[in-house]
């Protein structure tokens, strides 16, 4: 199918949300300093509950899976987001390792589900080699 004008604009839309001041701040935490190994650090060095670092945590990634549902119910295109949408898989590379234990452990089978689902279509997308360079660049 092919983009819309409303596609367009709803990922200029989505770009000035980015850049509201303390979603930048959020980004700027998670694609610097969130690099957890497992959930449990996550939750103990990281970001634990209760302090700035969690809220950051939880903005970045419910940002992210927003917009991965739009995307997964076709209210925006997909192959538009995948050329300036990058920024969604460093999250799924950041939290792809421990995400099934979150499920787990907040009785929650479809938490950022749609982050998953898009983040799986963006990385068959962009090609497995080209993802994986990205994947260690970031680490």
């Amino acid at each position: 199918m092919q983009p819309t004008y409303d596609d367009a604009n709803l990922i200029l839309r989505l770009y000035e949300m980015r850049r509201e001041a303390t979603m930048r701040d959020a980004r700027g935490w998670f694609a610097s300093s969130c690099k957890p190994q497992s959930f449990e650090e996550l939750l103990k060095d990281v970001a634990p509950p209760g302090t700035l670092h969690n809220a950051y945590y939880r903005q970045v990634t419910s940002y992210w899976e927003m917009v991965a549902g739009f995307v997964t119910s076709g209210v925006l295109n997909k192959e538009l987001f995948f050329q300036s949408g990058m920024e969604l898989l460093l999250v799924w590379v950041r939290i792809h390792k421990f995400l099934p234990e979150a499920r787990t452990k907040f009785g929650n089978p479809k938490m950022l589900r749609n982050l998953e689902l898009v983040a799986n279509d963006f990385i068959v997308w962009l090609g497995q080699d080209a993802y994986e360079a990205f994947a260690k660049r970031i680490g």
